[in-house]
Protein backbone atom coordinates (compact mmCIF):
# COMPACT_ATOMS: atom_id res chain seq x y z
CA UNK A 1 0.00 0.00 0.00
CA UNK A 2 1.27 3.58 -0.58
CA UNK A 3 1.64 6.06 1.93
CA UNK A 4 -2.24 7.68 2.67
CA UNK A 5 -3.29 10.59 4.35
CA UNK A 6 -5.08 10.37 7.38
CA UNK A 7 -8.49 11.01 5.86
CA UNK A 8 -7.89 7.97 3.58
CA UNK A 9 -7.12 5.94 6.36
CA UNK A 10 -10.44 7.24 7.90
CA UNK A 11 -12.24 6.37 4.76
CA UNK A 12 -10.45 3.12 3.94
CA UNK A 13 -11.39 1.79 7.96
CA UNK A 14 -15.30 3.10 7.44
CA UNK A 15 -15.08 0.95 3.52
CA UNK A 16 -13.41 -1.83 5.48
CA UNK A 17 -15.60 -2.19 8.80
CA UNK A 18 -18.99 -1.83 6.61
CA UNK A 19 -18.16 -4.63 4.06
CA UNK A 20 -15.26 -6.86 5.94
CA UNK A 21 -16.01 -6.34 9.35
CA UNK A 22 -20.10 -6.50 8.56
CA UNK A 23 -20.26 -3.20 11.30
CA UNK A 24 -19.17 -1.29 14.23
CA UNK A 25 -18.90 -2.39 17.37
CA UNK A 26 -20.57 0.28 19.23
CA UNK A 27 -18.76 3.39 20.97
CA UNK A 28 -18.08 1.60 24.32
CA UNK A 29 -17.08 -1.65 23.28
CA UNK A 30 -14.28 0.37 20.40
CA UNK A 31 -13.40 2.53 23.51
CA UNK A 32 -12.89 -0.51 25.53
CA UNK A 33 -11.20 -2.71 22.77
CA UNK A 34 -8.96 0.75 22.36
CA UNK A 35 -7.92 0.35 25.43
CA UNK A 36 -7.39 -3.13 25.20
CA UNK A 37 -4.93 -2.35 22.54
CA UNK A 38 -3.02 0.47 24.37
CA UNK A 39 -2.09 -2.21 27.19
CA UNK A 40 -0.85 -4.37 24.68
CA UNK A 41 0.90 -1.54 22.99
CA UNK A 42 2.33 -0.67 26.71
CA UNK A 43 3.44 -4.47 27.81
CA UNK A 44 5.80 -3.97 24.61
CA UNK A 45 7.05 -0.60 25.10
CA UNK A 46 8.00 -1.58 29.22
CA UNK A 47 9.60 -4.35 28.30
CA UNK A 48 11.76 -3.35 25.00
CA UNK A 49 12.67 0.07 26.59
CA UNK A 50 11.53 0.11 30.28
CA UNK A 51 12.84 -2.34 33.22
CA UNK A 52 10.88 -5.36 32.67
CA UNK A 53 11.92 -7.94 30.48
CA UNK A 54 10.24 -10.14 28.74
CA UNK A 55 8.74 -13.31 30.39
CA UNK A 56 9.69 -16.41 29.39
CA UNK A 57 6.91 -17.75 27.20
CA UNK A 58 6.56 -14.23 25.95
CA UNK A 59 7.87 -12.79 22.60
CA UNK A 60 9.28 -9.65 21.56
CA UNK A 61 5.86 -9.20 20.08
CA UNK A 62 5.73 -6.25 16.37
CA UNK A 63 5.74 -2.25 18.14
CA UNK A 64 4.93 -1.20 14.87
CA UNK A 65 1.99 -3.72 14.44
CA UNK A 66 0.76 -2.92 18.16
CA UNK A 67 0.61 0.93 17.09
CA UNK A 68 -1.29 0.32 13.87
CA UNK A 69 -3.73 -1.68 16.40
CA UNK A 70 -4.36 1.89 18.38
CA UNK A 71 -4.49 3.81 15.34
CA UNK A 72 -7.27 1.75 13.44
CA UNK A 73 -9.72 1.62 16.81
CA UNK A 74 -8.67 5.52 17.24
CA UNK A 75 -10.14 6.07 13.61
CA UNK A 76 -13.20 3.62 14.06
CA UNK A 77 -14.02 5.58 17.20
CA UNK A 78 -13.44 9.10 14.92
CA UNK A 79 -15.84 7.44 11.66
CA UNK A 80 -18.55 6.51 14.57
CA UNK A 81 -18.52 10.14 16.45
CA UNK A 82 -18.30 12.02 13.09
CA UNK A 83 -14.86 13.89 13.87
CA UNK A 84 -12.71 14.43 11.55
CA UNK A 85 -8.97 13.49 12.24
CA UNK A 86 -7.46 15.32 9.21
CA UNK A 87 -8.84 18.65 10.86
CA UNK A 88 -8.84 17.65 14.36
CA UNK A 89 -5.11 17.15 13.96
CA UNK A 90 -4.66 20.42 12.23
CA UNK A 91 -6.74 22.09 15.14
CA UNK A 92 -4.46 20.64 17.87
CA UNK A 93 -1.03 21.55 16.13
CA UNK A 94 -2.72 25.18 16.15
CA UNK A 95 -3.49 24.75 20.12
CA UNK A 96 -0.31 23.54 20.61
CA UNK A 97 1.58 26.37 18.60
CA UNK A 98 -0.43 29.04 20.81
CA UNK A 99 -0.34 27.71 24.21
CA UNK A 100 3.32 25.79 24.28
CA UNK A 101 5.11 27.90 21.71
CA UNK A 102 8.00 28.69 24.48
CA UNK A 103 6.98 26.50 27.33
CA UNK A 104 8.92 23.51 26.51
CA UNK A 105 12.07 25.83 26.01
CA UNK A 106 11.34 27.36 29.18
CA UNK A 107 11.25 24.18 30.81
CA UNK A 108 14.84 23.89 32.84
CA UNK A 109 13.92 20.20 33.37
CA UNK A 110 14.49 19.43 29.50
CA UNK A 111 18.08 20.93 29.52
Amino acid sequence: MNEITIKEAQQNIDKWIKTTGVRYFNELTNLGILMEEVGELSRIMVRKYGEQSFKENESEQNLSDEMADVFWVLMCLANQTGVDMTDALRKNFEKKNLRDSERHQKNEKLK
